[in-house]
């Protein structure tokens, strides 16, 4: 065994990683029914967006409300008045997992954010009815703990390393990365 083999060692560390990701554009229908019967809509406005995220199966399910705002005319053909109705609305997406490191341990941390948040892209009259589509995008990440095997030098005394200047941290490259097949290398 050289010299070089007994300084360098195989430790396995548990850290704090994304184990998952997902990402999903969704486009849901809702309907409201207005106090007076509606001539024409004036528009809908979507507020107040609040959700959760938790783990279901092999996606994450974002759930929650937002409040529905409808601006509409009504009284006759000369829409003479208008009105706006206020509704909490809920909503579920699931969201699939585009990666998920089954080989996590303890508990998990599962977070999402709003990349599009909902609007309303399209809206129609239907019997005194009002039928919307609501579109958004979500984005999910799964943290818990994994481990990792590092080479490990137990004399680095006097020793120089020199790293290639032209290294770029490109994040892009590990995205799709599968680590599965190296935990039967470990073992």
């Amino acid at each position: 065994m050289s010299g070089i083999e007994k300084d360098l060692q195989c430790r396995e560390l548990i850290a704090k990683a994304v184990c998952g990701k997902g990402h999903k554009f969704s486009q849901i229908t809702h309907t409201i029914t207005p106090e007076h019967t509606p001539q024409t809509i004036l528009g809908i406005w979507i507020i107040n967006t609040q959700f959760q995220a938790e783990k279901v199966g092999d996606a994450v399910e974002v759930s929650g409300t937002y409040d529905a705002n409808l601006w509409y005319s009504y009284a006759n053909a000369n829409n003479s008045q208008t009105d706006v109705k206020r509704e909490k609305v809920r909503f579920s997406v699931t969201v699939p997992l585009s990666f998920y490191d089954r080989n996590v341990r303890g508990d998990l941390e599962i977070t999402a954010h709003c990349v599009e948040q909902p609007k309303c892209v399209k809206a129609e009259l239907d019997n005194g009815l009002v039928v919307f589509k609501v579109e958004s995008e979500f984005a999910v990440e799964i943290v818990g703990e994994t481990k990792v095997c590092v080479v490990v030098c137990d004399n680095c005394d006097g020793k120089e390393y020199h790293y290639d200047e032209d290294y770029e941290d490109s994040s892009d490259e590990f995205d799709d990365f599968d680590s599965a097949g190296l935990l039967d290398d470990l073992d």
